[in-house]
């Protein structure tokens, strides 16, 4: 098991990693054949699940007490 510290790193890490691919293909979409309103829903898709992916980052790896107790 993994102390807490390098936890958040590693959650942090593929988080801002999640956010960068969806960020990108989101941009794609919406700058080829798409165009803005073509690519609007993928974005506001996107942007929802952005949201929880950095819900469950918070939830998870930084409020989560670990098998020692510490945490809040």
């Amino acid at each position: 098991m993994l102390d807490r510290a390098t936890t958040i790193i590693v959650a942090a890490i593929a988080t801002l990693g999640l956010i960068g691919f969806i960020v990108g293909l989101a941009e794609s979409i919406t700058s080829g054949f798409a165009g803005f309103w073509g690519g609007l829903p993928f974005w506001i898709i996107a942007i929802f699940v952005l949201l929880m992916a950095v819900y469950d980052f918070w939830e998870d790896a930084v409020m989560k007490k670990d098998s020692r107790g510490n945490g809040k």
